[in-house]
């Protein structure tokens, strides 16, 4: 077991490991349905602008008149808003796992994560995130986005935490792979209990 460096931070992403991803094309399909929209008119469009509105360089307002409301709609943009944040659901096994990590490790729990701010801000309002994450490297607030080493990059020198004492979790091979190549333990996330293995093999495992 890799317990020579004790293990300081947790960094973590939202979408996929603590949460539902909060905007992904499940949720993009589902609205094409519910509001009678032309999906594959819809991503294209998304895919044009995702980038600028989860970087901050556009509000929500002004993506949805990009993707959805650039011609007139049987429905609202509250109606519209209203489903988008209704697409959140918790993840409770593991938001209660980072928790107890952090109350028994005395580890530094920090999010890693591309959003939108509207988008991330209900996220966190929500779900009561902000309760047990020290700091949120949320693509919306420095204005970096993964897969961008810098993102990681920040998000060590603002824990002050140096890599071999973090570990990482995300749900995307890529970005658990960037991190790696900067020297972080991390862990692809694909469900509770395999996650909870590889924290045990870092030295962190949850007392019952």
């Amino acid at each position: 077991m890799e317990k020579a460096t004790p293990i300081a931070a947790l960094f973590l992403d939202i979408g996929g490991v603590l949460l539902t991803n909060g905007w992904e094309r499940q949720s993009r399909e589902l609205a094409a349905s519910v509001f009678n929209l032309d999906l594959a008119e819809i991503n294209d469009r998304h895919k044009l602008v995702v980038e600028a509105y989860e970087l901050g360089k556009l509000t929500l307002e002004e993506y949805l008149s990009l993707v959805v409301f650039y011609r007139e709609r049987s429905f609202s943009r509250i109606e519209f808003q209203k489903f988008m944040f209704e697409q959140s659901k918790p993840h409770p096994r593991m938001i209660e796992l980072v928790r107890k990590l952090k109350a028994q490790y005395g580890v530094k729990v920090v999010v890693v994560s591309n959003e939108g701010r509207e988008l991330n801000s209900h996220r966190i309002q929500k779900f009561k995130l902000d309760e047990f994450v020290d700091v949120f490297i949320s693509s919306c607030f420095v204005h970096l986005r993964k897969p961008d080493n810098d993102m990681y990059r920040m998000a060590l020198d603002i824990a002050h935490v140096p890599a071999e004492q973090v570990v990482y979790i995300d749900d995307q091979p890529m970005f658990v792979q960037m991190a790696k190549d900067l020297g972080v333990r991390s862990i692809l996330h694909t469900n509770y209990n395999s996650t909870c293995a590889q924290l045990a093999s870092f030295g962190l495992e949850v007392a019952e």
